[in-house]
């Protein structure tokens, strides 16, 4: 699959995509049950409230009595989807998720809205820059960042099927469709996007699209750029990464996150053992994010197609001095 797998035009917010698969699949499964913390509308789950009200639990400014409840439901025999702002599902119900999901194996799938810096405005307190640090280092969670509207849709019903914990991180940004329609999602592997021989570009989520930009920019510089979308974080792609490693000069990766703990973290723990490699790893460099809009933090931060095009043919020229 490459970038010219691209299937429709235009910018689309992936909890759109999220809500209507959520009101999909509880149409079909009397299961399906929605649990927030006062997050109706920023879950966009109105809709879900109104067609099945006996499913909805709204607990209030709670979250480590939300991922709870979830525990319960799913002990119960439901499939719960605990959802609420990333920031604060995981930092307040950090130990919930690491005892009543990871050890426990209960079978609750957690929706982190409005990841990264998405609440750019709101500041530090509410950029959820850490999340995928916490979360993947637990044990049986199986951490999904999607790229777009379809992978949302696919990695949903994954969760949907799949018995165990899983956390999604959801983004409130714009993007563009970037898989087609009939796009399956398969955990552990990761999809390339881009096929390239000098260099490789990792990301996910928000930021592939931009990964994608970026390889465009370094193939008019004579760049061939792969780019690989990692939103499979737990478990992440061993074989595509190491792969990577072994057929082009340098890996750059890309998050709407810590460089500490993220995808950045994640490959070079791969790297460092299985093929050392030369690496760039853009993200937010163990800092509170300045507050401001997201657009303007994700160029702050250089993580646009111009900081990642920078990245990496620095790595390159790096590379060939070395």
């Amino acid at each position: 699959m490459s970038a010219e797998a691209t299937v429709q035009a235009g910018l689309f917010d992936c909890r759109d995509s999220f809500a209507a698969t959520m009101e999909a699949m509880a149409a079909a499964d009397p299961r399906i049950a929605a649990v927030v913390n006062d997050s109706v509308s920023s879950t966009k789950l109105k809709g879900f409230r109104s067609k099945f009200p006996e499913r909805f639990v709204n607990v209030g400014i709670a979250e480590q009595n939300m991922v709870g409840v979830g525990a319960g439901l799913a002990n119960g025999g439901m499939i719960p989807f605990v959802c609420g702002a990333s920031c604060f599902l995981t930092a307040r119900a950090m130990e919930q998720v690491k005892v009543d999901l990871g050890y426990a194996r209960n079978n609750v799938k957690l929706c982190g809205m409005s990841s990264g810096m998405a609440y750019g405005e709101l500041g530090p307190t509410h950029h959820s820059i850490e999340d995928l640090a916490w979360t993947r280092v637990i044990p049986n969670l199986t951490v999904i960042v999607p790229v777009d509207p379809v992978e949302t849709k696919a990695a949903l019903l994954w969760a949907r099927d799949y018995v165990g914990p899983v956390f999604l991180r959801l983004s409130r940004l714009p993007v563009p469709v970037l898989l087609p329609e009939d796009y399956v999602f398969t955990p552990g592997r990761a999809v390339p996007m881009r096929e390239g021989t000098d260099i490789t570009i990792v990301a996910n989520g928000v930021l592939v699209c931009r990964a994608l930009e970026a390889a465009e920019k370094l193939a008019q510089r004579g760049i061939s750029a792969r780019v690989l979308n990692a939103s499979s974080m737990a478990p992440i792609d061993r074989e595509a990464i190491i792969k990577a490693a072994k057929e082009t000069r340098g890996i750059v990766t890309v998050e709407e996150a810590s460089i500490y703990g993220g995808l950045g973290g994640a490959v070079a723990e791969i790297l460092a053992l299985e093929h050392p490699t030369r690496m760039k790893i853009l993200g937010v460099p163990g800092v509170f994010a300045p507050t401001g809009s997201a657009e303007f933090l994700l160029e702050h931060f250089g993580l646009t197609a111009a900081g990642i095009e920078t990245a990496a043919v620095e790595l390159l020229n790096g590379v060939a001095a070395g």
